[in-house]
């Protein structure tokens, strides 16, 4: 069943019940004001009756006679009776029509006890009291039909009968356009979704200006799309790149095979092709390499976190780069340490740490006049920063935001070896233990790689 119906069935039992409650608590307090209502009118008959008895005695009857056959009392059935204390009547009138009223002795003497009592005669209503005189004592029974006000109530009730019906029916039409408004914003994005493929990420669905729960739930839809748009954009060009990057040695080694197999060599020349072949399959081994580990740090559950202290890391790092070049130069710097340990330990994966580390240091190194990099390792606020320096050539303002792609170098770099995965791999590696890099690159610092990473202590 679509949401819309559920809202509506919903909705309509909802305001049915509601309408129901109402409608009974009315039927019921109309009948009960009926009821009342002509109590009070019986009464006030058998008391008038009682007293005119009591004052002119048997002269009364006739005087009564000729009132009720004239009066009706706004009632098509009444019986009116006046007996004695041992039940013999002393005097009776009932309306044509009206069932005769026949009173038992049980009623008599109980009425005789409580001095008045209400109580049903078939389809009558009835009261009995008890007189007590000087002359006599005697009893008043009055007894009546009330026509009029049933009547009444059952109208009363036919129109709360049909407004129910109608209530419910409109309630069902009305809860069913409010569904349908209500929904047609997820109806619109379902519509648009439709329209989105894998080959074309670029439509958005419209979210609207305002701040509702649907406008909300547009624009993350949209972010949504933007992030997988990105991601499918950076995929493709990562295919392209890869897959040229590795048609690169490939097409070397293959020619260079093709070439010396044309005819004979001389040792030397098979010993350079070997070399050569050996530096080309060397490098398409450490681009794989690259491409693996690049990989790797895009998958947040295959990675295992531990308590990593960064100083160690960095100790490590300084010391590998050094020996991958006698010429590199790295010159580390530790701040001052916090009293608490866990302030310079982060929750994350030593060995991407130091891939993400080395990758920083090495560049800097590498694309440094001087082969030199700073690193400074600092703490403040429950948070590590780590500082790497060179000054190495500037890098654009325009090429800082494209720099962490894949396979992107700069226009600075095309005279150094290179694959352009380095920074592309620190920042995701920095990302997955929920930290991030910022890149300055000016006259007097120089380039300046800042990764912030949260210390252990946040997490407590």
């Amino acid at each position: 069943m679509k949401i819309r119906y559920k809202i509506m069935l919903l909705f309509t039992l909802l305001v049915t019940a509601i309408i129901s409650l109402l409608t009974a608590s009315v039927f019921y307090f109309a009948k009960l004001e009926r009821i009342q209502n002509f109590d009070k009118r019986l009464r006030s008959r058998a008391m008038y009756n009682s007293q005119l008895y009591s004052v002119m005695g048997d002269s009364a009857v006739t005087f009564l006679r000729r009132m009720d056959t004239a009066n009706t009392v706004g009632t098509a059935s009444r019986s009116i009776g006046i007996y004695t204390d041992d039940g013999k009547p002393l005097y009776r009138f009932d309306m044509p029509g009206a069932p005769p009223l026949a009173i038992s002795s049980e009623l008599l003497q109980e009425t005789m006890l409580k001095g008045e009592k209400y109580f049903s005669l078939g389809r009558l209503e009835a009261i009995a009291t008890h007189r007590v005189t000087n002359k006599r004592d005697f009893i008043v029974v009055v007894a009546g039909h009330d026509e009029d006000g049933l009547e009444r109530v059952e109208t009363l009730n036919k129109i709360l009968v049909i407004s129910l019906v109608t209530g419910v029916c409109v309630t069902a039409f009305v809860s069913f356009l409010f569904a349908r408004q209500l929904l047609r914003p997820i109806t619109q994005i379902i519509r648009e979704v439709k329209e989105i493929s894998s080959y074309d990420l670029s439509n958005r669905v419209r979210a609207g200006t305002g701040q509702d729960e649907m406008s909300q739930l547009g624009n993350t839809f949209n972010e949504l799309l933007g992030r997988l748009q990105e991601a499918f954009a950076i995929q493709r060009r990562f295919i392209s790149n890869a897959s040229h990057e590795l048609s690169t040695p490939l097409t070397s080694v293959s020619s260079q095979v093709e070439v010396i197999l044309q005819k004979d060599r001389s040792a030397d020349e098979y010993k350079q092709v070997l070399f050569s072949v050996r530096e080309d399959v060397q490098q398409m081994r450490q681009l794989t390499k690259s491409l693996l580990e690049i990989a790797k740090t895009g998958s947040q559950g295959g990675i295992e976190l531990n308590e990593v202290r960064v100083d160690e890391v960095l100790m490590k790092v300084v010391g590998d780069v050094k020996r991958l070049n006698a010429e590199y130069s790295v010159e580390l710097d530790f701040g001052e340490f916090p009293e608490d340990e866990k302030d310079f330990v982060v929750f994350g994966n030593g060995e991407l740490l130091y891939i993400a580390m080395k990758n920083l240091v090495e560049n800097g190194c590498k694309y440094s006049p001087d082969k030199k990099s700073v690193v400074d390792l600092s703490f403040a606020w429950h948070k590590v920063y780590v500082q790497v320096v060179n000054q190495g050539a500037l890098i654009p303002a325009e090429e800082l935001s494209q720099i962490f792609q894949p396979f992107y170098r700069g226009q600075g770099t095309a005279s150094v070896r290179g694959f352009g995965l380095g920074l592309a791999m620190a920042q995701r590696i920095v990302a997955l233990h929920k930290g991030s890099i910022h890149v300055t690159s000016n006259e007097n610092s120089g380039n300046n790689f800042t990764i912030e990473l949260p210390a252990i202590k946040i997490f407590n």
